[in-house]
């Protein structure tokens, strides 16, 4: 699964690797990204934009928004399968720009997190799925899901899931919905291990209260 990340590189970093021109938002580093909370999210309307989304996705067909704190991750085998996903999957696709993610590993009683990161200091582009849901009163909720695969050789080590991350040559595959869900699937595929660099870091993490730089330092 993927229930922790960072956000943490510069606005012109961001701009740059993901093709934003315009960004309106503050985007002041994060390094305990958790569920539930506001996350700047690229999505592919008449343009491509980077907008605030929910992490935690809410179906448009809910009747209760709360089922989004079930659907933080969705697994890429199902997603065209899923009533929760298959729309989204078809018309709703998304990049979160993570500068790395926490998984943690099982050790006896104990739970060890460790701190995923590109080997070339880039950020990864996770895939997602976003949808807008409406009360009766017509006001919006805007939420997102992160998709899951199995995990590569380095983050089989540490957990058997681990999120998708989209290769910077494919983002614009995976954003235009005018390509068909079946050929975005296909990109669903675990992140060459090669590229990634993993270790272990404080158990800080563990709590949303705590966000710094010290998070992602080795240990």
């Amino acid at each position: 699964m993927c229930g922790r990340f960072a956000q943490a590189d510069p606005l012109e970093i961001i701009a740059e690797q993901f093709g934003i021109e315009v960004i309106d938002l503050d985007l002041s580093p994060r390094y305990n990204v958790a569920p539930g909370q506001q996350v700047a999210v690229i999505i592919n309307e008449e343009t491509r934009e980077i907008v605030d989304l929910k992490w935690g996705l809410v179906p448009f067909w809910a009747k209760d928004p709360s089922i989004g704190n079930r659907m933080i991750n969705a697994r890429a085998e199902t997603v065209l399968e899923k009533p929760s996903y298959k729309n989204a999957m078809k018309k709703r696709r998304c990049l979160i720009p993570a500068s790395g993610f926490y998984e943690w590993k099982k050790d006896g009683k104990v739970k060890a997190p460790y701190y995923f990161r590109h080997n070339n200091g880039k950020p990864f582009g996770l895939a997602g799925l976003w949808e807008t849901w409406k009360d009766p009163d017509g006001n919006e909720l805007k939420t997102f899901t992160i998709i899951t695969t199995e995990s590569n050789e380095l983050a089989a080590q540490i957990h058997n899931r681990m999120p998708v991350i989209i290769s910077e040559e494919n983002y614009g595959t995976w954003l235009d919905t005018a390509n068909p869900p079946q050929k975005a699937q296909a990109l669903l595929a675990p992140y060459p291990a090669d590229r990634m660099e993993a270790y272990p870091v404080s158990t800080m993490v563990n709590s949303p209260a705590n966000d710094s730089e010290e998070l992602v330092r080795p240990v």
